[in-house]
């Protein structure tokens, strides 16, 4: 709205349709790897590109404070110029043996199904498609308050933590809030609001409307010389 200098009544926001049946079927697939095996320690995931954005060096942090707390795993898939760094840190907090970066995975949803909590730790998102995707398998969600989509998402906090950006204990203390108590909420309910259906739906509903207006406007014009 700041943008395109309009008013808050002139903007209809559609949100991303990302819950698909896709979703729900590759999720069924199977995991190969023994992190998931019955009997594991709990894994906490992030997904995404390793870069700067992703601020994945506040969630790896954040997960040393976790290990010191509860037995626990980190598991972060994506690809990107700060793996070195990202290695290295883990090398440096000595968590070698909790922490895996295994690089890109074809089917992300067999993960999050997984899970025991999906965290999203980005410095700014447009939307943040993975916490809907997470929350649609069930799975309970950590995320920093990054602009602009998490609150949003999460409706300040209602399904889900909400921490600050680049807080490395707020994460953690989510985390371990998580691991101990998952949420109770339905957040797969809530993910139902961004699924192809329903944002479908409101396409159509604010097409038909403006379709209507023009109708209206069309005829006003037309009957207008008459009633002069």
């Amino acid at each position: 709205m700041r943008v395109a200098g309009l008013s808050r009544q002139q903007v209809c926001v559609i949100c991303n349709p990302v819950v698909t049946p896709e979703i729900f079927s590759k999720a069924q697939e199977p995991v190969d790897h023994p992190w998931f095996a019955p009997g594991q320690p709990p894994v906490v995931l992030g997904a995404g590109r390793l870069t700067i954005q992703k601020d994945f060096p506040t969630l790896i942090r954040a997960f040393a404070l976790v290990r010191a707390q509860r037995r626990a795993r980190l598991m972060i898939l994506g690809e990107g110029e700060e793996r070195p760094k990202l290695e290295a840190l883990v090398r440096e907090l000595g968590l070698e043996e909790d922490m895996a970066l295994p690089g890109f995975a074809g089917n992300l949803y067999a993960y999050m199904a997984r899970a025991a909590v999906f965290v999203l730790s980005s410095r700014w998102e447009g939307f943040g498609n993975v916490l809907v995707e997470a929350m649609a398998l069930g799975t309970p969600v950590v995320s920093t308050d990054c602009p602009s989509g998490p609150a949003e998402i999460l409706e300040r906090g209602k399904w889900g933590k909400l921490v600050p950006v680049g807080d490395i204990v707020a994460l953690s203390a989510g985390v371990v809030a998580e691991l101990d108590n998952p949420s109770l909420s339905d957040v797969a309910r809530r993910a139902q609001d961004f699924s192809l259906d329903r944002i479908v739906g409101q396409y159509l509903e604010l097409l038909l409307s403006v379709s209507n207006v023009a109708q209206q406007q069309r005829r006003a014009v037309e009957e207008w010389p008459i009633s002069r």
